[in-house]
């Protein structure tokens, strides 16, 4: 299963915001979309940078709560991982496990076209195994 086909199942709705957008605006589309990161886009698809809650938590840590009056281009992670559409499971866990971070915008020439998080993978290796496991129980009955 490749980043393109996991896209084709859930959607490839993303939410951005322009990186001006204070921090507790940020935070409240968080909590609205119910999602952990977004994409910080000046438009036409580009990726200026990702903001996650953990870069939320790291703000606000860092700088107690005046961080949320902020730009979220302060605390985004600017130098952002995305991979292409053919990248499959295995290197999308890979990437997230090197990286110790959930959520991987795909690009299509530098263009931002979804994003896939780590509950998007793991929902689609276990239906991988679950189905699986299911041919070798086929299988083993006919034998």
């Amino acid at each position: 299963m490749t980043a393109s086909r996991i896209l084709e199942v859930k959607g490839s709705e993303v939410f951005t915001l322009p990186p001006e957008t204070t921090t507790m605006d940020a935070v409240k589309s968080l909590r609205e979309h119910k999602i952990g990161a977004l994409i910080v886009s000046s438009g036409n698809g580009s990726i200026d940078g990702i903001l996650s809650e953990r870069d939320v938590v790291r703000a606000i840590a860092n700088h107690g709560a005046e961080a949320l009056d902020s730009a979220i281009s302060t605390h985004m992670t600017k130098n952002v991982v995305t991979c292409a559409e053919s990248t499959n499971i295995a290197e999308l866990m890979e990437l997230m496990t090197k990286g110790r971070f959930r959520h991987v915008p795909v690009a299509r020439d530098g263009k931002l076209v979804g994003i896939i998080s780590i509950g998007d993978v793991v929902k689609r290796r276990i239906a991988a195994v679950e189905a699986e496991a299911e041919e070798i129980k086929s299988y083993i009955a006919s034998v």
